[in-house]
């Protein structure tokens, strides 16, 4: 039988291919969105189960097709060895801590000297108020928008890259699309767990024999240092965004409460109850209305931070030697017991 003719070069790919690329896609797509809807919106549309199966469905695929594997894949949150240690990383501008007030008196003392310091402004201060979540602070950096670093706070300018195990985290998300929020931009947040998870993991550690972690901030803080991204994954940490940045650090938004509102439309966990006050007045009636709810909430709080809603003001307003001016963590006083 002699040889056929070669047919001509074609860029195109081979229609299996195209449809294997298409059930991929449409596999993690359907898994993003049912992650969101679960971890971030608590809204579920889907048992576990039927969850369960679509991620066994994309597993097989890439399985048999690693080419196909990319590292924002659902597939791709727990993987690989066990670390023997964190790399230090330098922050893109200093995690800074609060300076605190403990009663009104403290907290009208700085909002007076906000005022001073911005010599008066047209229509008064704005401020964004935000429950003051009880974990660890947490930078996260995109590229591409693809997260690509997630970083401890450390001493403030310098953290530990604990990559792995933030991807375990189902509330943040592996990539963005969308342009609520540029490709390359860093996102800094609190990693918290749950009280239902601090309560679970404390009955499986005295089941086996171990000491209980003492409250819910020293297990999240403990657990995101884990060696083991596996065990990380098991302990089911959540995570508040609360900043938005651009890759050099700076801000992207006129206002704080624009980056709140970008964050959340790009599919990041922003905790709902935050509002703006247009004086202390009305930060003052939030501390209140919170304290009083304190109990209710499925996590820990121990304050309310207050924020300059307008950027400009903060970098007006600027840092003291440890922490901003245009910020303040109102403390709740400690539990008995």
């Amino acid at each position: 039988m002699g040889k056929s003719a070669s047919p001509e070069r074609s860029d195109k790919p081979a229609p299996q291919k195209q449809g294997l690329d298409k059930q991929v896609a449409r596999l993690r797509e359907q898994l993003r969105r049912h992650e969101h809807l679960y971890y971030v919106l608590d809204a579920p549309e889907i048992s576990d189960a039927e969850y369960d199966s679509l991620m066994r469905q994309l597993q097989a695929l890439e399985a048999q097709h690693p080419k196909l594997v990319t590292p924002d894949s659902p597939t791709q949150r727990v993987g690989g060895k066990p670390r023997e240690g964190f790399q230090k990383l330098a922050h893109s501008r200093p995690m800074l801590s609060l300076d605190n007030a403990y009663d009104e008196q403290e907290l009208r003392a700085w909002d007076r000297r906000v005022h001073e310091l911005a010599g008066g402004q047209p229509g008064g201060i704005r401020y964004v108020c935000e429950l003051k979540l009880d974990g660890m602070s947490l930078a996260l950096w995109y590229l591409g928008s693809r997260l690509e670093r997630g970083i401890t706070r450390g001493d403030g300018s310098v953290g530990e890259d604990v990559t792995s195990n933030v991807r375990t985290i189902r509330s943040i998300p592996l990539s963005i699309s969308g342009k609520a929020l540029p490709p390359d931009f860093e996102v800094r947040g609190e990693v918290i767990m749950p009280l239902a998870a601090f309560a679970r993991m404390n009955d499986d550690r005295e089941a086996e024999g171990l000491s209980r972690f003492a409250n819910p901030r020293n297990a999240a803080a403990g657990t995101i240092r884990v060696l083991e991204p596996n065990i990380v994954a098991r302990r089911r940490l959540d995570y508040f965004a609360y900043f938005a940045l651009d890759a050099k650090g700076g801000g992207l938004f006129p206002r704080h409460s624009q980056a709140l509102a970008a964050l959340a439309k790009a599919g990041f966990k922003v905790n709902p109850n935050h509002a703006v006050a247009a004086d202390i007045d009305e930060v003052l009636a939030f501390i209140h209305k919170w304290e009083s709810r304190r109990d209710s909430l499925p996590y820990e709080i121990d304050g309310i931070v207050i924020k300059v809603d307008a950027i400009a003001l903060q970098l007006e307003l600027g840092f003291t030697g440890k922490a901003p001016r245009w910020a303040v963590a109102y403390k709740y006083a400690a539990r008995a017991g």
